[in-house]
């Protein structure tokens, strides 16, 4: 499975029992944790996610909708006793703030906190099976987006004709990457008599805070879902911009110029409670467009 849980879908403030912003991709065995705003603790607990299988957090940028959640959500985990590592990403300061709420409290973690200053534009987790990479959006502060990518090889085995062939599984990793097989006795089997064409490798990008950048097209290009904040409707384009926020129609231009598979929106403002005028503008543009409802999981195809 591939997907995104919505967790929290607001912006600064908490209203209309949305929660600030906070998502889980789950990624075969693996689960991440994007951004931790007030109440991500609760949302976990509501949606019956299990805390302890979350081996890596990602913090986008410092403003409190994002992180403020971080604190008691790392103190609970060692209230519970975890004992596996747990790996946080985000920026440098964040790891000075983490630092002095635990020593104020004399908390002593029964678990190793890894954490991974964010600095430049790069591959951030390489796993046999997946990437994370991170790159730089345009908010008032530092502020990061993140894609996950799946890692497969270009070609799956055909069992039953591995077998019939004698291919030892020794050599199965070389059949997927495309190889033929010569047998002691010097007979070639070839590739294609023993494997079939692998699915395409699928992504998800999580663009962050961002006033609209087309600068992003070019990193988020192609992927299978593409999220995009979008704090304000279409005729607040100058706030947006003040503020360093994206409407609706900016991030289906984003969604459309870099032709992505799917768009998911939200950061919705708190000045909103109602969300139908964000799917309605933002799909008039882009049709393949669902707003980021907490509690939805989206599956990425």
């Amino acid at each position: 499975m591939f997907g995104v849980t919505i967790l929290g879908n607001n912006s600064a403030v908490p209203a209309f029992n949305r929660h600030p912003t906070s998502q889980l991709v789950t990624l075969n065995d693996q689960l991440f944790l994007i951004d931790c705003g007030e109440g991500t603790q609760t949302q976990i607990t509501r949606y019956k996610i299990r805390q302890s299988k979350i081996g890596y957090i990602f913090i986008s940028h410092l403003h409190g909708d994002h992180y403020f959640g971080l604190i008691g959500l790392i103190t609970t985990m060692g209230l519970l006793g975890r004992k596996q590592i747990l790996h946080i990403y985000g920026p440098a300061q964040l790891q000075d703030i983490i630092h002095l709420q635990l020593s104020v409290a004399n908390t002593i973690l029964p678990f190793e906190l890894a954490f991974h200053a964010l600095e430049t534009e790069s591959i951030i987790v390489d796993h046999p099976k997946f990437t994370v990479s991170c790159f730089a959006t345009q908010h008032r502060i530092p502020c990061w987006g993140f894609i996950f990518s799946e890692k497969k090889m270009p070609r799956k085995i055909d069992r039953v004709k591995c077998l019939e062939f004698e291919i030892p599984s020794a050599f199965y990793d070389q059949i997927k990457n495309g190889q033929d097989y010569y047998k002691k006795n010097g007979e070639l089997i070839k590739n294609e008599w023993v494997s079939f064409a692998n699915t395409p490798s699928r992504s998800y990008a999580f663009c962050a805070d961002s006033l609209y950048d087309e600068s992003i097209v070019n990193k988020v290009a192609k992927v299978n879902l593409l999220y995009h904040e979008t704090t304000y409707l279409k005729d607040m384009e100058l706030r947006a911009a003040e503020r360093f926020h994206s409407t609706t129609i900016q991030a289906a231009a984003i969604a459309n110029k870099a032709n992505v598979g799917k768009l998911l929106i939200g950061h919705f403002s708190s000045k909103y409670e109602d969300l139908a005028d964000f799917l309605t503008e933002t799909a008039a543009d882009f049709q393949q467009t669902d707003l980021a409802i907490e509690g939805v999981t989206f599956l990425i195809k």
